[in-house]
């Protein structure tokens, strides 16, 4: 089925540049904003100033701060609000999309209170319905402006992922298919833990070889921790684990990075939370990980998440947190992982 008439919800930086390829690829796009004010304003400069300064919109482009407005006639719905807000955003739009009409997230990141992805937050509340994740290594930024990027659309309906590759595919955005939707959406949530640690390294001027070995033995946890939670480790050295962690890890762009690099400078979480206006999601990812409602067993060992967490929220000193994890009991390099999914 051929996409004609998209809906994204959420003004951000990914949103607006998702929305802006959609746009530029010959379907009627919407983009929703929550406050009435920028979607006016969005509409008369078609520059999304906050998010995305110096990129001009689609001239087909169109702006809406009405749900049920947005959402009349569409038959694809692409949702990119930050984690911690989606499930009273979706609530205003569950009475206004109707059944069937499939959703896919480009969010990333976990629900503090109940650890629940994006894609099962919109499930909650708009129903059963098909749904897909949209991830990989693509900053708003570059996107926006028409640099080459790669990502991967997953979803259990290989109907829906091929629909979304097809709408969003172009010569500078070239997207893959996966039927791990599970995998994907845990490793563009997990990456951004490791890009905190990533960033850390850097404060701390550690050098190259500390943030490689870092970089690598965190996607060791990362596919380890979904593995355990039913995803596919493979999935986790794809687009969706390394090579986002490798954009988010090492990138300028990179919110999650820079929030690291200054902790590991010596400023404190709260310092640098309350010097941001947009939203790293590995700070919440890290905190809903460890939070009462993780089913984290100790079968999954993710030591590098448990140091970054202990810096953030227990005010342990990242030096220490470096020779702690430096001497632990040495052990092989993979622990299992593989083997236990017959690779």
């Amino acid at each position: 089925m051929k996409t004609n008439k998209a809906l994204v919800i959420g003004d951000g930086s990914w949103g607006t540049a998702l929305a802006s390829v959609l746009a530029q690829n010959g379907i009627a796009t919407t983009l929703w904003s929550a406050f009435p004010e920028q979607t006016a304003d969005l509409a008369k400069h078609r520059e999304n100033k906050p998010f995305l300064p110096g990129v001009k919109l689609p001239d087909s482009l169109r702006f809406s701060a009405n749900p049920a407005e947005a959402c009349a006639d569409v038959d694809l719905i692409v949702s990119v609000v930050p984690t911690q807000f989606l499930r009273p955003v979706a609530r205003r739009f569950e009475e206004f999309i109707p059944e069937g009409i499939p959703v896919v997230s480009a969010t990333k990141g976990l629900e503090i209170e109940t650890m629940k992805s994006p894609t099962s937050i919109l499930l909650d509340v708009l129903g059963s319905r098909d749904i897909g994740v949209l991830t990989g290594p693509s900053h708003a930024e570059e996107v926006a402006r028409g640099k080459p990027a790669s990502v991967v659309v997953a979803s259990e309906s290989a109907l829906l992922a091929t629909r979304v590759q097809e709408a969003f595919n172009c010569e500078s955005l070239r997207v893959y298919t996966s039927g791990d939707r599970v995998g994907a959406e845990l490793g563009g949530a997990l990456k951004n833990v490791i890009a905190l640690a990533a960033g850390m390294c850097d404060g701390l001027e550690l050098g190259d070889n500390a943030k490689a070995a870092l970089m690598t033995r965190g996607m060791v946890e990362m596919a380890r921790y979904g593995q355990q939670h039913g995803a596919k480790a493979h999935t986790f050295f794809g687009l969706a684990g390394f090579g986002d962690l490798v954009t988010t890890a090492c990138s300028q762009h990179s919110r999650n990075r820079a929030v690291g690099e200054r902790i590991g400078r010596g400023e404190t979480l709260q310092e640098v939370l309350d010097s941001m206006h947009m939203v790293a999601e590995g700070v919440w990812t890290t905190k809903a990980l460890f939070g009462p409602e993780s089913e984290m067993g100790a079968d999954v060992a993710m030591p590098i998440a448990e140091e970054v967490h202990a810096i953030l929220f227990e005010g342990k000193d990242p030096r220490v947190a470096v020779y702690d994890l430096m001497t632990r009991a040495p052990t092989a390099e993979m622990d299992g992982l593989l083997a236990r999914e017959g690779q």
